[in-house]
């Protein structure tokens, strides 16, 4: 298989993924550097996520303060054939506040509702949620053992997919 249709394969798994979760695992930091693991739903945008997050919580607070965070969307433990290697997406993302006056509140507010209904209509008029847009600046796709793939570039399936290899060996006996 030539690395064109490597790329295009992988990236076309990774969005058909992508697109059957409904929440992301989210990693903050806040301003001292203290982790913070947390959960959302999601909505996907064009080479990026969308987030509604209120700012009672921690990771949205985080977010304002530290735009820098990792996000992992991964498999259910109950489908997963092999709990170690259970599929998954990990993203670098840069996260950026959008202003409630702005097209692009719009966009993601309307593209969170077609994905999750009219709960987030109703959140979105409440003033302590805000929305994110959370772009990748580089991931990892793992869809089991020997099976993991680097996502180089910005994007949610990046400019670049490259078969990571050489990984699990046997250990030597001391």
């Amino acid at each position: 298989m030539s690395n064109d249709s490597l790329q295009i394969r992988v990236q076309e798994e990774v969005l058909t993924f992508i697109n059957s979760r409904q929440s992301l695992q989210l990693a903050t930091a806040g301003k001292n550097g203290e982790p913070y693991a947390s959960y959302s739903p999601f909505a996907i945008g064009d080479d990026c996520l969308y987030v509604l997050l209120s700012e009672m919580a921690v990771h949205a607070t985080n977010l304002q303060e530290n735009s820098v965070a990792a996000v992992m969307i991964i498999q259910d433990e109950d489908s997963a054939k092999e709990l170690f290697a259970r599929k998954r997406v990990n993203y670098s993302i840069k996260a950026e506040l959008l202003s409630y006056d702005s097209p692009e509140w719009s966009l993601g507010i309307n593209t969170l509702a077609e994905r999750h209904g009219d709960r987030i209509n109703k959140l979105s008029q409440l003033s302590d949620f805000k929305l994110f847009k959370l772009t990748p600046t580089g991931g990892r796709y793992v869809k089991g053992f020997g099976k993991a793939y680097t996502l180089a570039g910005d994007g949610l399936t990046g400019s670049e997919v490259q078969h990571m290899t050489g990984g699990h060996t046997k250990r030597n006996a001391a």
